[in-house]
């Protein structure tokens, strides 16, 4: 079954910890095709993204990889 958009999707990440990461993070998702919208959780070092069109996990975690940080579970 196909998912609606928009869609979101939930990461735990590892590493993110000021205002700075924050915006690193949620710059380099952003900056996808396919990402409406993306925003950081620095208490439960969340990110959530609102996907406009068809993004994979794999993609989105090498995004958040190239800002410095770390996809996990």
């Amino acid at each position: 079954m196909t998912p609606n958009y928009p869609a979101k999707i939930v990461l735990d990440v590892k590493g993110m910890s000021c205002n700075h990461c924050k915006e690193s993070v949620e710059k380099a998702l952003k900056t996808l095709e396919g990402v409406a919208d993306a925003g950081v959780d620095l208490e439960k070092n969340q990110v959530t993204v609102t996907l406009k069109s068809p993004l994979s996990r794999e993609e989105i975690a090498a995004a958040i990889a190239e800002a410095g940080y770390e996809v996990i579970g």
